[in-house]
């Protein structure tokens, strides 16, 4: 009597019970195949390697304390930050050198955490159409940023850059600025009851571009 049908019937019995096992945990043919189960293991995964990743930063000095110099924007600077944020120009000027010789030469110092603690959102960012302002601030005249602002195009004949002439004809909204600088004092930055209180005075009768150009003069400055 053959002894090869017997080994068959031993073998397929022993591949069905470790199948059986194999798919009772958490078989890689059990993950594969079942997609909620694969999305909460990827979304576990995640949550593991961000807490790892971003948790130490907000016990590190160099990430959470402002280098030297740097100080919280005054009213008419805070103006002109969330102008700039207003109108997008983020989306073509980035505020993050990054460390490499090329754009160091060219912008200089690359950026560090601490120039960024008091801004709320920050505006680090690699992508480019124009160029980089982190530190821009003194680099041209007030005038020089007032005509490129109207209309680029008059300064860099090649220029692609919006026109934006209204921010000449438009105030600051002087008495929205008091509860946005309560708000940002909520989140860290520093500001004292004095600078809240003068801060519609600050700004009255200044105008969008005044404010716009008072934020890109001050930027980059603590840190050359």
């Amino acid at each position: 009597m053959s002894i090869f049908p017997q080994s068959l019937r031993t073998l397929e019995k022993d591949y069905t019970m470790a199948n059986n096992k194999a798919n009772s945990g958490l078989s890689h043919e059990r993950i594969e195949t079942n997609n909620f189960l694969m999305i909460v293991l990827i979304l576990l995964v995640l949550l593991v390697g961000g807490l790892v990743e971003i948790v130490p930063l907000f016990f590190q000095k160099s990430t959470t304390e402002p280098i030297k110099g740097i100080q919280p924007y005054t009213a008419l600077q805070l103006a002109g930050r969330d102008i700039y944020t207003r109108e997008g120009c983020y989306n073509c000027h980035s505020q993050m050198i990054r460390p490499f010789r090329a754009e160091t030469l060219r912008y200089g110092h690359y950026s560090v955490a601490g120039e960024s603690v008091y801004d709320h959102p920050f505006q680090w960012g690699s992508k480019r159409t124009g160029p980089d302002l982190a530190r821009v601030g003194g680099k041209y005249s007030d005038d020089w940023h007032r005509i490129h602002m109207i209309n680029p195009r008059d300064l860099v004949p090649e220029s692609n850059m919006p026109a934006y002439p209204w921010l000449e004809k438009t105030l600051v909204d002087a008495a929205a600025m008091p509860a946005h600088m309560k708000a940002l004092r909520m989140v860290g930055v520093p500001y004292t009851d004095e600078q809240i209180a003068k801060s519609v005075d600050d700004v009255k009768g200044k105008t969008e571009l005044d404010a716009t150009i008072a934020y890109l003069q001050v930027l980059g400055l603590a840190l050359k």
